[in-house]
């Protein structure tokens, strides 16, 4: 299984964000080169993580985005919900699109669920304040 770049990219931006913010606006501009993420791709991913309430826009001169709260109450697990597709092993299990219609029957379906279950949970187990200090601490930050 793996997580769309979109998630991967995500995760990364917050991070470098996160890094070189200090409470004050980060253009996109700035986290593209750094990140070597494409400016318009990051442009999509932050109108989403606005509308998740996980940063916020600050226009005019010195503008960019910030973190709408502190980096130890953002989780990864939220910041890969907020730009991703609903995380389901199987497709079978996407909800809306083909749904599966021999879940009472299925003997794997218990499998699939349990496993998308651990998935966000170890996700979510993560603070974007964990990356951020695992990065500081390889010298990747300030």
């Amino acid at each position: 299984m793996r997580l769309s770049t979109r998630a991967q990219y995500a995760v990364r931006a917050m991070v470098d964000l996160s890094l070189h913010s200090e409470g004050n606006p980060v253009s996109l501009k700035d986290i593209a080169l750094r990140e070597d993420i494409p400016l318009n791709y990051l442009e999509q991913l932050f109108n989403r993580l606005r509308r998740g309430a996980i940063v916020e826009s600050v226009r005019g001169p010195g503008g960019g985005y910030r973190l709408a709260r502190k980096s130890s109450a953002i989780l990864v697990g939220e910041i890969v919900a907020t730009v991703e597709e609903p995380l389901t092993p199987v497709s079978c299990m996407d909800k809306g699109k083909g749904r599966c219609t021999r879940t009472a029957a299925c003997t794997t379906h218990n499998v699939w669920e349990m496993l998308g279950e651990r998935i966000r949970s170890f996700l979510d187990s993560i603070t974007l304040e964990d990356l951020v200090m695992e990065a500081r601490g390889r010298g990747d930050g300030k």
